[in-house]
């Protein structure tokens, strides 16, 4: 009986996700002018400057600490014991894509312009990272499974009474260059933009420092999971910028 209804739990949950994802190019773009779009990262009254910092710093550590907390094995292991295991992945995805919402929601506009580019080149080529950087995210998701990534691989296994098979440590495309070309693909959005606005800027930092302070972690969880092939594929591969040493 429960079977159809985590089906349908991860579906919502994946829709849910895929909204705030589109969502979140319009907010950190400015695209104001689309239709759905009442709020953005720059527009809505401005307040006291001191005020916006402690309301959008709490905002972003709220979304960094539930989003990492979440997604760490000790969690994973009690979180298990209250929703099925089926369903963690989409409740991830869920209680992230919520308190994103909440963050478009109550963000406090810092509009003065730390930089603005008005030569028509080089918006063209600042917008189109932009968009690259959100192409990026969603290959770097498909080449690693997407679906499961995002809840619906498990809930459907879950509904067809069988198990995800473990998979073999692979290395597709964009991993051969860069161990995260997920967050290689999240930070050039976060920051690709002709018209940096002071709160725009707060958000490319503080989210760009949570991917760096949450790297060392994932690695750790994802070594001692796999072990000598991935302590190698470290030694190879960079983390972050392609064709840079990595670390020994």
């Amino acid at each position: 009986m429960l079977r159809p209804l985590i089906l349908l739990y991860g579906v919502v949950c994946y829709v849910i996700f895929f909204i705030t994802f589109l969502y979140l190019i319009a907010f950190l773009g400015n695209f104001g002018d689309l239709p759905y779009v009442s709020k953005t990262i720059d527009s809505g009254p401005v307040g006291p400057a001191g005020a916006a910092i402690l309301m959008n710093m709490g905002l972003m550590a709220l979304f960094a600490l539930t989003h990492t907390i979440m997604a760490r094995p000790w969690f994973k292991d009690r979180w298990t014991k209250i929703v099925p295991k089926a369903a963690e992945r989409s409740t991830y995805v869920l209680v992230s894509s919520l308190v994103l919402i909440l963050l478009y929601r109550e963000w406090m506009p810092m509009p003065d312009m730390v930089w603005t580019v008005t030569d028509p080149t080089w918006v063209m080529v600042l917008w189109g990272l932009y968009f690259g950087g959100y192409g990026i995210v969603l290959l770097s998701s498909f080449l690693i499974n997407h679906f499961e990534l995002f809840g619906l691989s498990q809930v459907l296994a879950n509904m067809q009474g069988r198990t995800i098979p473990e998979k073999g440590f692979v290395q597709p495309l964009l991993y051969k260059l860069v161990r995260h070309p997920l967050y290689v693909g999240w930070i050039i959005a976060f920051f690709a933009t002709p018209a940096m606005s002071v709160g725009h800027l707060l958000f490319a930092v503080v989210l760009t420092a949570q991917i760096l302070i949450s790297i060392p972690h994932e690695e750790k969880d994802i070594e001692d999971a796999l072990g000598e092939p991935y302590r190698d594929y470290k030694r190879r591969v960079p983390m972050l910028v392609p064709f840079m040493k990595s670390k020994k």
